[in-house]
């Protein structure tokens, strides 16, 4: 079983979210990461969808929703064709011992200090889900108090790989 990357654009409306999501939960596919945002053309969302599965399952998920009458397009990036970010938002505790430590691995990371209180710091790190892992794995050491991280949001490199349904092209 493999992570896969699936982008889908959907018409930009209520409802359209819960039915792409009802429909992986209806086929016991788990969503490992979810971020759905409109596009520049406000008609039109985009949603990324990391998943695990086998071929065959992925092919059969793919193929459902596209068939939703929502959907316009659905497509797989490929990592090595795609670029992939996750934003990280991480609140850690911090005293005036620990702050000059924190920010250099801040530096290293090229993550940026956007809060500082008397007992914590947050920082902001954008970047390939494997770089924030690891930035979060240099930070185990220090007593992390809050975390968000966004989920993966991701475009094909190059023309789209996809085609949109009849009716959308100008």
């Amino acid at each position: 079983m493999s992570r896969k990357v699936l982008s889908i654009l959907v018409d930009n409306h209520a409802g359209v979210l819960a039915r792409i999501s009802s429909l992986f939960g209806r086929r016991g596919f788990n969503i490992d990461s979810l971020s759905v945002a409109a596009t520049d053309d406000p008609a039109l969302s985009r949603i990324t969808i990391v998943t695990g599965g086998d071929e065959a399952e992925f092919d059969q998920i793919m193929k459902q929703t596209a068939k939703l009458l929502e959907t316009r397009a659905v497509f797989l990036v490929e990592p090595a064709m795609g670029v992939l970010r996750e934003l990280l938002l991480v609140k850690v505790g911090a005293d005036a011992a620990t702050r000059a430590s924190l920010r250099e691995i801040a530096m290293v990371y090229k993550a940026k200090v956007i809060d500082l209180s008397p007992g914590s710091m947050i920082f902001e790190l954008t970047g390939e889900p494997e770089k924030i892992d690891a930035y979060l794995e240099m930070l185990r050491e220090y007593p992390i108090l809050e975390m968000c991280r966004t989920g993966i949001t991701a475009l094909q490199r190059g023309e789209p790989g996809y085609r949109l349904k009849e009716g959308l092209l100008p």
